[in-house]
């Protein structure tokens, strides 16, 4: 089936090497773009976003990873949070956040960048909104990782579609 949106689906993979070219502001605000059109409960968008592309501060963040080359490596990340204060629904709310991230990967897949999705670091959520100089009103949900892959062969295997389909009724 010749479809852009599903091509890209099957296409994107995470990506955790790249080049040092850097990514334009209005790159990062194009996949924000992307992410901020996923769907959300009563449309209430509660996601927020931090841009980070300041080497010092990437350095700080790759500390409270163990993911820490992949954050040094990557010219720009873009920490996801959801604000607590416009969530109404906490099951909702997050499922909209993994649905924006989504949008945001396949949003860089689409622009030719290269991108991972990183939950490791949550582990360290308070310490992030420190460095990142944030209220708590903000909760981690994800750093991605992104900028120019590194071209290299990229290969990803799912089950078979019956493995995962209970009934057909």
């Amino acid at each position: 089936m010749q479809n852009p949106v599903l091509e890209a689906i099957y296409r994107r993979r995470s990506v955790r090497e790249f080049t040092p070219e850097q990514v334009s502001t209005e790159v990062l605000q194009e996949i924000i773009r992307a992410g901020i059109w996923a769907p959300s409960g009563l449309n209430n968008q509660p996601w927020r976003f931090v841009l980070v592309g300041d080497e010092q501060t990437r350095e700080q963040l790759a500390a409270l990873t163990k993911y820490q080359k992949i954050v040094l490596a990557a010219p720009a990340l873009i920490a996801v949070f959801l604000d607590q204060n416009a969530m109404y629904d906490q099951v909702k709310d997050h499922q909209a956040a993994g649905a924006c991230i989504q949008n945001m990967l396949l949003a860089a897949e689409a622009l030719g960048l290269g991108a991972v999705w990183l939950g490791q670091i949550l582990h360290h959520k308070d310490q992030v909104r420190q460095v990142l100089k944030l209220d708590d009103h903000l909760d981690l949900m994800a750093v991605i990782a992104l900028g120019r892959p590194v071209i290299k062969e990229r290969h990803s295997q799912r089950k078979p579609l019956e493995d995962f389909i209970l009934k057909s009724i």
